[in-house]
């Protein structure tokens, strides 16, 4: 099956390098705009973040597809860096633990990243498992999203940092027998 993984259009608080997970925030007018000048795969099934970030985005990628709101998608609770960015937090003395931990920490007052992870996953399975394997799948959902489910699937294994991708790209991808191959950045 083809999956295709693709990050939400830029959002004013991506423009401005924060933290944003919890809070729903739309797309930017730039984001609105770089995603009119891309070109994006084909897809037969559209699977989306519940959050205004990613159903805009898929809306103006796949205007005539109707899509499967996934919950568990949504991106992970930031906690105390919600909202943030890292001038903003540069004193805070959680955020220095947090990056020296290479972002293997938890966020304080937030959602613990295994959780998080576990629950994209959960979502990915749930949703591949009714699926045929000749069906053609976009997911338009967020950064962390993408990281949590190709950590775990992709061969070969990277990290999840490893996976970062910029808003409005993402990958093509074959899933197969629970493995997913990356064929090419979109």
């Amino acid at each position: 099956m083809t999956i295709n993984l693709i990050r939400h259009g830029k959002t004013s608080g991506n423009l401005e390098k924060r933290y944003i997970g919890k809070t729903d925030e739309p797309l930017c007018s730039e984001g609105i705009e770089e995603l009119h000048n891309r070109s994006f795969p084909v897809c037969d099934i559209l699977a989306v973040s519940p959050m205004k970030r990613c159903i805009q985005t898929a809306e103006l990628i796949y205007p005539s597809k109707k899509y499967i709101i996934c919950s568990d998608f949504r991106e992970c609770d930031f906690g105390a860096f919600e909202g943030k960015n890292f001038h903003e937090l540069s004193d805070d003395i959680r955020y220095s633990c947090w990056v020296e931990s290479g972002g293997r920490h938890d966020f304080p007052d937030g959602e613990k990243t295994c959780d998080f992870k576990n629950r994209c996953i959960s979502e990915f399975i749930r949703l591949t498992d009714g699926i045929c394997d000749s069906d053609r799948l976009s997911l338009v959902v967020h950064g962390g999203t993408i990281m949590a489910v190709l950590e775990r699937f992709a061969v070969p294994h990277m990290n999840y940092f490893d996976w970062q991708t910029e808003n409005g790209h993402g990958y093509i991808t074959c899933f197969d027998r629970g493995k997913i191959t990356v064929l090419e950045k979109i």
